[in-house]
């Protein structure tokens, strides 16, 4: 969930004329491209972002039901978790809200901003996205939700607001899509404003990604086996809508080009000038259950998987959740977990 190059800016630097900063008309961004061809996947093999477009551009229209995100208790309470179980122990973190001006990076559909915003974290919100369908999509649900959110089809590497603009910056699953993450960390630290913060969440653990891929390939074979037996083909989704999923996975294959230690994200952070830079981990044991589930409920027909389902499993990952923050984060290396977190502050 990057964005598309902002013209004007060399991308090799950190820096550039701030005249050419000013933020253009968002009728200039281009249109979304949902339907992505099989000669345009191809393309996209040797064209990161172009296969970020077009992955995402596929994906935006249902991307908050395939991920099961909403704009409610439920996402706002995970939102801010996230928050501040990034920022717990950095000084000064909490006594800054609400933030006035707030920038998500990758925004995707808006799930991170969005709901961050209506749990009191920021005020006022701008939300950048290599793909156009998902900066579409995110600034529908901050109408829909009544908050105060623009939005660009805008680069990671070359943000197009001017220096000193924001008061926080976050992410939530952008940083492995982006090619050079500390090229992008800089680009965060110019926007932000002096003592301005950033917070990244959702990231993926080296070790982390590793099983999570097994368990999903694992669960999606099984799934699309077994429901080939003629007494369960009810529970078969239609051919053509596997094979587009299996589209769609190829290109993902694509647009995930990292996996974190958190070791060496804070080096990363560092190095691009941030200061007070803390990662922290999270969900052991609740993405060995969380990512099978994800997977078969991507490869059934939802309407197959009613409340109970829903409430199974979101009541596991909560359980599981709990016994990964109490008891497995104090005996379990910080590198096994599956999401790392980050944050900093550009220095005054």
């Amino acid at each position: 969930m990057t964005a598309s190059p902002h013209d004007g800016k060399d991308s090799s630097t950190g820096s550039a004329d701030t005249s050419l900063r000013a933020v253009p008309d968002a009728s200039s961004d281009p249109t979304p491209n949902p339907h992505a061809t099989a000669e345009q996947v191809e393309a996209a093999r040797s064209d990161t972002k172009l296969a970020q477009v077009l992955y995402h551009d596929w994906e935006a229209e249902t991307y908050d039901d395939k991920w099961s995100i909403s704009y409610d208790e439920r996402c706002i309470d995970y939102a801010r978790g996230r928050f501040d179980q990034a920022v717990s122990g950095q000084a000064g973190a909490q006594e800054a809200l609400p933030y006035g001006r707030a920038l998500e990076l990758g925004c995707g559909t808006g799930f991170f901003l969005l709901n961050l915003m209506q749990a009191g974290v920021a005020e006022k919100g701008s939300v950048t996205d290599l793909s156009p369908g998902m900066v579409k999509v995110a600034l529908r649900n901050a109408g829909h939700l009544n908050l105060d959110v623009d939005g660009r089809v805008a680069d990671a590497e070359t943000i197009p607001y001017e220096d000193n603009t924001f008061d926080l910056v976050v992410g939530h699953a952008v940083l492995h899509h982006i090619p050079d993450v500390e090229q992008s960390l800089r680009e965060v630290l110019r926007v932000l404003k002096p003592g301005g913060r950033f917070v990244f969440a959702g990231e993926p653990t080296t070790v982390g990604n590793f099983y999570a891929r097994w368990l999903g390939r694992l669960t999606w074979e099984a799934t699309t086996r077994t429901t080939k037996l003629p007494f369960l083909s009810s529970w078969r989704k239609p051919q053509e809508e596997l094979d587009e999923s299996s589209r769609a996975a190829a290109l993902e294959a694509i647009v995930d080009l990292h996996t974190f230690d958190p070791t060496d994200l804070e080096n990363v952070a560092v190095s691009a000038g941030a200061v007070e830079v803390q990662a922290r981990t999270e969900e052991f044991a609740a993405a060995l259950l969380g990512w099978p589930v994800r997977t078969f409920e991507a490869a059934v027909p939802a309407d197959k998987l009613g409340w109970n389902w829903a409430k199974f499993a979101f009541g596991s990952w909560k359980t599981l959740s709990w016994l990964d923050e109490k008891v497995l984060t104090h005996v379990v290396p910080r590198g096994y977990f599956y999401n790392v977190m980050i944050t900093g502050v550009k220095s005054d």
